[in-house]
C-alpha cells in the first residue's frame, strides 16, 4: 500500500477544517457542556483522578516524552533508528511546535472555559470563538483546547515515521489521535473546553506536522533512506 501524497494529506486536511466549521454552526459545544455541568458547575472539576492523573500526570508525562525526542536525536531507539539525524530533529520540532502554536492562539483567545459561564455558576456569556475580538467578560484564553495538545502534538511524527515504517507511522497516528481525544473529554468533563477547542487542537497540531513535512520536502533533504538497520545495536 503507497502512502499518501502531500497533495491528499493538503486536501484531507481542507476538508477536515471544512467539518469543524460544520460543527461548530451546529450549536453542540453548549449541548454538550450542559450533558455535563449544570447551574451549580461541574461535578468533576476537582475530581482527584481528573486532575492529578488526567490533567497534571498526563502533562508531566507529554513533557518527558518531549525531552526523550530530543534525546533520541542523538541516541535513538527502537523504530527512531530507522530514521535519520534530520528526521529526528524534524520530529522533536515538529512536536514542540505544535504544543507552541496552540499556545500562542490560546494567549490571544478572548473565549473563556466552560466553567466560566454564568449558566454554570461563573460571569461570562457564551461568545463564539470566531467572533475575534469579542469579549464575553470572563478571563478569556481557553481556545483552543491546550491540554489536549499534549497528545495531539505528536499527531506530526506521523508524517515523519511513514518514511521508514508504514505501520509504525499508523500505529502513532491513531495512538496520538486516541490519547488526544482521551485528554480533550476529560476536560470537558470537568468544564475545562469545549469539544470545539480539542477538534481544532488536533487540527492545528495536525497541520503544523503537515506545514514542516512540505516545506521538509520542498526545501530540504527528506532523508528518506533508513539510516541504520531496526536491527542494529546503539
Amino acid at each position: 500500500m503507497t502512502r499518501p501524497t502531500l497533495l491528499r494529506l493538503w486536501v484531507f486536511t481542507l476538508f477536515a477544517f471544512a467539518a469543524l466549521m460544520a460543527w461548530d454552526a451546529t450549536g453542540g459545544d453548549l449541548f454538550l457542556a450542559r450533558m455535563a455541568g449544570s447551574h451549580l458547575g461541574f461535578a468533576l472539576r476537582e475530581n482527584p483522578f481528573m486532575v492529578h492523573v488526567m490533567h497534571e500526570g498526563a502533562r508531566n508525562l507529554s513533557w518527558a516524552l518531549v525531552v526523550l525526542l530530543f534525546v533520541a536525536i542523538r541516541w535513538p531507539f527502537g523504530v527512531l533508528r530507522r530514521l535519520d539525524t534530520a528526521s529526528r530533529v524534524q520530529l522533536a520540532l515538529t512536536v514542540l511546535g505544535s504544543v507552541i502554536a496552540v499556545s500562542m492562539i490560546k494567549h490571544a483567545s478572548h473565549t473563556s472555559c466552560p466553567w466560566d459561564l454564568q449558566e454554570f455558576g461563573g460571569v461570562a456569556r457564551y461568545v463564539s470563538h470566531w467572533s475575534w475580538g469579542v469579549s464575553d467578560g470572563g478571563p478569556g484564553g481557553c481556545f483552543p483546547a491546550g491540554h489536549a495538545s499534549a497528545a495531539f502534538a505528536y499527531l506530526g511524527g506521523y508524517f515523519v515515521l511513514r518514511r521508514a515504517s508504514a505501520r509504525a507511522a499508523t500505529i502513532w497516528l491513531w495512538t496520538a489521535m486516541a490519547a488526544g481525544l482521551i485528554l480533550g473529554v476529560a476536560q470537558q468533563l470537568r468544564g475545562a473546553h469545549y469539544m470545539s477547542h480539542t477538534l481544532w487542537t488536533g487540527w492545528v497540531c495536525w497541520t503544523v506536522g503537515l506545514v514542516i513535512d512540505t516545506a521538509v520536502a520542498r526545501f530540504g533533504s527528506r532523508g528518506t533512506a533508513t539510516a541504520v538497520p531496526a536491527h542494529a545495536g546503539p
